[in-house]
């Protein structure tokens, strides 16, 4: 199985991630290990799960069964809200469901400020990543406030910060505010979790037709030069073979600048103030 020529950005904490991945949001339990062996037979490397997507014993599975060199592959997984109490605790039965010794990224799941654990749950992130056991720590869907609550206790700041990101909304104030603190952002939802059509978008499929692709196509390759890290998800292989094949050309200048004009501020997930 030879893997996807995807780009690597090194992190905060020295090591590596693959800019394109694949993830599993929403990936029933029952099909997770044959669609994860899908996408690792595509050639992705790259896999983001969560504990409460329930399917973090079909990566595990899938992983196993593969043959590929752990070393190969990159896995994160994430802290549900429940658990910001015992991080240590929660960690390790996500690392018992994957059948993995480490992961490469744990993240914060949400900032649940009803709780008023998330600023805690941080300093068990980061002794987590101590142990050797997650190579990087970062969090998920944080915003600037629930950011600067933790860099205020000190330590290391966050490899990642994911985020809903797609073409319509492209969160530009918040990527200014962690750019300079060399967080990186990892987009959720990039294509918009369906709920909005990508070619009604200004200039998207003038875009597409001029390359000969697919409006997804076009919206993971912006992310890809955008220098996000995305991971788009599918359970046809056929779709992730065309979500991985955005290497064969550029966007120019003028049709990243359309790209960018086409943002509508438009959410189509959770706001992290309301979820607890």
């Amino acid at each position: 199985m030879t893997a996807i020529p995807s780009p690597t950005i090194q992190l905060n904490s020295g090591h590596e991630i693959p800019q394109l991945g694949f993830g599993v949001f929403q990936v029933d339990p029952v099909e997770t290990q044959r669609i994860v062996a899908d996408a690792l037979e595509v050639g992705y490397r790259h896999l983001d799960t969560a504990k409460i997507y329930g399917n973090e014993a079909g990566v595990g599975r899938a992983i196993a069964e593969s043959g590929i060199a752990r070393d190969e592959l990159f896995v994160t997984t994430k802290l549900w809200n429940d658990d910001q109490g015992d991080p240590e605790g929660a960690f390790q039965r996500s690392l018992d469901e994957l059948g993995l010794e480490h992961v490469d990224l744990y993240l914060i799941h949400w900032p649940v400020a009803e709780r008023g654990t998330y600023v805690d749950a941080w300093k068990g992130l980061q002794a987590i990543a101590e142990s050797g056991r997650a190579r990087s720590v970062g969090v998920s869907n944080f915003q600037t406030k629930h950011l600067d609550a933790i860099l205020a206790e000190g330590g290391i700041a966050p490899a990642v910060n994911q985020i809903e990101l797609h073409p319509a909304f492209q969160q530009r104030e918040l990527r200014g505010y962690l750019a300079p603190k060399g967080i990186h952002v990892e987009s959720w939802g990039p294509l918009g979790q369906g709920k909005y059509d990508l070619g009604e978008l200004t200039g998207f499929q003038a875009i597409a037709d001029a390359h000969g692709k697919s409006v997804q196509q076009i919206a993971i390759r912006w992310h890809l030069q955008e220098g996000l890290i995305v991971f788009p998800k599918s359970n046809s292989k056929e779709r992730m073979a065309q979500n991985a094949d955005v290497f064969d050309f550029e966007l120019s200048a003028e049709e990243m600048d359309a790209i960018r004009s086409a943002d509508q501020n438009r959410r189509v997930g959770g706001h992290p103030d309301e979820i607890n």
